[in-house]
């Protein structure tokens, strides 16, 4: 158990009903979990608001309640806290409550449209190589070194953030690198924590449904750079026109990287095919097993950032050409048949035109480049007709499909991305609402050499429809279906 006092340190407190003195066991968000002396913290969320649930809380042991507004009724032998605003108090209680663990590692969070998975999982790897203890909070997975724990969202909450970065602690871990999403910064998970280096990817359309307009979008990732300290680094991406605006009011060590534009990191492309990169990185060629401009792009900041954590460039350049691709990251195999299959999480049309564009410039143009691909339901519905005109317009086929409909008609998401094919390119396009059957679809129509794309759900082992997740692997199903047609 922990001091209340302990734990409510730098929380902006407009009032107090009772005595925070007391130990509090636990600290919760969710009612259903409160047990005795816990402390609640009532969040205000999208779906419901935590403050309809304090008296259930309550009934259920808690003996401190947070809230930024308190309710009507005080019950006696229980604390209220009044604050200024709940997910940012709860940020800054669990860093407490886990002794500040941020604080004992160097932690570089990575923001951006994309890239954010790729560039902290290479991360990840590269340190592991040099032979550091390190840790992960990405969208596939969380690590503490060698150990795996399943991840449920880009940034998790921030109790969840602090425990693992508790268990690092535990663990002797030097560095850990982290995804930062602009529903976390929003949401305030990611205050309270200590950052000695952020990286800005890019900016494009995506999550125009939370966030309502671009510049709001911009702003949520600019104030990840804002909150950064005098000791940390801030690199972004000068290529994309938002990256020096992330720079602007930061007080943090300023580093640019960029391929087409002049920066402190500088990449150049010297052969880009199936089989890898072969990158000059300042001055110094290596050869990767990564493949496409955009990963030219995250293969160059992870050379950045290794140099801003002291890594020798030599070592730093032999690692980078050791790097696997992540998980549902462009990530290819060739059948028996010499048929290309690739699966990428590309989500939003910015990503699924540099995965087109890059497959694109590689092949010779003599095979087929069939390409499936889908929209979330319940999420930015803004982006399915760009979707449905870069697929359309880059593909030698296209087959529209589902991806995660969640409470969403299937059908009407699919018109929608249909809304966004030019008429030049009708003739191109097939809907099949079945995944698989689309995915099977593909398959059949592709003839030897041929490459086919499956776009938007990655390294996603799971449907949504409905309420109801399903297995459901992109990989492991394309790899079988083309398996059975080879027999």
């Amino acid at each position: 158990m922990k001091p209340l006092k302990d734990i409510l340190y730098k929380v902006n407190i407009n009032a107090v009903v009772g005595s925070t003195s007391i130990d509090i066991e636990n600290i919760v968000f969710d009612s259903r979990k409160v047990s005795s002396n816990d402390v609640f913290v009532a969040i205000v969320g999208q779906v419901s608001d935590g403050h309809d649930y304090i008296s259930k809380a309550i009934s259920s042991g808690a003996k401190a309640i947070i809230c930024q507004n308190l309710p009507d009724e005080l019950i006696d032998n229980v604390t209220y806290v009044e604050v200024e605003n709940s997910n940012q108090a709860l940020a800054f209680m669990a860093a407490n409550y886990y002794d500040n663990p941020s604080e004992n590692l160097k932690l570089v969070g990575t923001t951006g449209t994309n890239g954010k998975t790729t560039v902290s999982s290479l991360l990840y790897q590269l340190f592991k190589k040099a032979g550091y203890k390190v840790g992960l909070l990405s969208t596939v997975k969380i690590m503490v070194d060698n150990t795996e724990h399943k991840a449920t969202h880009t940034t998790p909450d921030s109790l969840t953030i602090n425990y693992y970065l508790k268990l690092m602690n535990d663990e002797g871990v030097e560095f850990c690198f982290m995804e930062v999403s602009s529903h976390g910064i929003h949401q305030s998970r990611t205050e309270g924590l200590q950052f000695i280096g952020g990286v800005f990817t890019n900016l494009s359309h995506d999550h125009l449904d939370y966030h309502n307009t671009f510049a709001e979008y911009r702003d949520v990732k600019k104030s990840f750079f804002d909150g950064l300290s005098k000791k940390a680094f801030a690199l972004v991406n000068t290529d994309d026109k938002n990256g020096l605006i992330m720079l602007q009011n930061t007080v943090a060590k300023k580093y640019t990287y960029a391929l087409k534009t002049y920066a402190d990191y500088k990449a150049q492309i010297l052969e880009n095919q199936f089989g890898g990169l072969l990158l000059k990185l300042n001055d110094n060629e290596v050869w990767t097993k990564l493949i496409g401009n955009f990963n030219a792009y995250n293969l160059l900041a992870i050379y950045a950032v290794s140099e801003l954590l002291g890594l020798d460039n030599e070592e730093s350049l032999r690692h980078i050409s050791e790097l696997e691709s992540v998980s549902g990251r462009f990530e290819y195999f060739v059948s028996d048949e010499k048929i290309t299959a690739i699966v990428d999480y590309a989500h939003t049309p910015d990503a699924l035109k540099n995965v087109l564009e890059t497959i694109n410039s590689i092949r010779t143009k003599n095979e087929e480049l069939i390409t499936v691909v889908g929209c979330g339901g319940d999420r930015d519905a803004t982006k399915r007709p760009k979707m449905g005109h870069i697929a359309s317009a880059l593909s030698t086929k296209v087959i529209f499909t589902s991806d995660n409909p969640r409470s969403e008609d299937p059908k009407s998401i699919i018109d929608a991305i249909e809304a966004g094919v030019e008429p030049q390119n009708f003739k191109k396009v097939i809907s099949i609402i079945d995944r698989e059957q689309a995915i099977k679809t593909a398959c059949q129509l592709a003839q030897p050499n041929d490459i086919i794309l499956i776009a938007g759900k990655g390294h996603e082992t799971y449907q949504e429809i409905n309420g109801k997740r399903t297995d459901f692997d992109d990989y492991k199903i394309v790899a079988e279906l083309l398996n059975q047609l080879q027999k």
